[in-house]
């Protein structure tokens, strides 16, 4: 990814700490956060200094390296810090299994995550020739480097085409409440690739009046029959995208994909505090009598999907 014209990570290994970009910070800020310790690793995931499937694994798999003098319980922390996210448990499981083949913990993490990136990157090769030139296209939440370590998932095949040459321009969704579509700017803006945030609820427009060619986005969790689960908001658009014979594609590695739910219905949903809907950048802006739901994700049925951008080709249906 590039940062102020330089390539570097979201996340690294360091001295025996995680380092991370503070997405809580961004775009106004470029800050960083040290997790020393598993419970600032827990910390980092549960309060999204953190963010994105494959991001968040790869903090677990380092998170366990610091804490592999107490395994059980570290890897228990871990687990309990968000729900819904399948990379999480996957990346757990990986170390788990790694460590019980005394293989070192260090580099079993390293390999993790180089195979992560090298994932992201595959699926931008193999997502590059479904963006032509003079495509408008929409991504809703942030799946780029941001959330993957480097390159990204939805965000990939945009990177890669950018690369080739090829001039498009891409719509980004606010995605409230967290306004993940402000690192979806950030990002791209880093790149160089000419793109709009617009307003959640604007995305209808563009589609019915012809000015979105193709949405891509990520996933957080893909059940069996190819039902997934991504930022809330991803649902309209998937209906809206089907209403307007958009194709809709699906970015994400196969350490996404959960063989073991056999449907959507099976997806735990994280409800998330109060402040994410009543608070904007240190603002107030509901009284403290107002009562909120926040669902983080919702689940977007697989009919509605035209194939999921894998990096390993794309999969036309589940």
């Amino acid at each position: 990814m590039k940062i102020d014209g330089k390539e570097g990570r979201a996340l690294w290994f360091e001295n025996g700490a995680i380092k991370f970009i503070d997405q809580r910070k961004l775009p106004y800020k470029l800050e960083y956060y040290t997790a020393k310790t598993v419970d600032e690793c827990a910390f980092a995931i549960k309060e999204m200094v953190v963010r994105g499937a494959p991001a968040i694994g790869a903090t677990a798999v380092y998170g366990i390296v610091i804490g592999v003098n107490d395994l059980e319980n570290t890897a228990e922390i871990l687990r309990k810090t968000r729900p819904t996210a399948y990379d999480l448990f996957y990346a757990i499981e990986y170390m788990l299994e790694k460590i019980k083949e005394c293989i070192n913990p260090l580099n079993a993490a390293d390999a993790y995550v180089e195979d992560i990136i090298d994932r992201c990157r595959r699926i931008g090769e193999h997502g590059e020739p479904l963006i032509k030139n003079g495509m408008k296209i929409l991504t809703h939440c942030n799946a780029g480097a941001l959330a993957t370590v480097d390159y990204g998932t939805a965000l990939s095949p945009f990177y890669i085409a950018h690369r080739r040459g090829k001039k498009f321009f891409v719509f980004a969704d606010e995605t409230r409440p967290r306004c993940q579509g402000l690192l979806t700017d950030w990002e791209l803006e880093q790149e160089g690739i000419e793109h709009a945030v617009i307003a959640d609820n604007a995305a209808g427009y563009y589609m019915k009046n012809g000015d979105i060619d193709m949405i891509i986005t990520g996933a957080d969790r893909i059940a069996g029959n190819g039902d997934f689960a991504n930022k809330i908001g991803t649902y309209e658009k998937a209906v809206l995208a089907k209403e307007n014979n958009i194709p809709f594609y699906v970015a994400a590695p196969i350490s996404t994909f959960d063989d073991n739910l056999r449907s959507g219905d099976e997806i735990l949903i994280e409800e998330r505090g109060r402040e994410e809907l009543a608070v904007v950048n240190n603002c107030k802006i509901m009284p403290d009598y107002t009562k909120v739901k926040n669902p983080a994700f919702d689940v977007t049925p697989n009919k509605y999907v035209t194939g999921f951008i894998t990096e390993d080709g794309i999969i036309k249906k589940l």
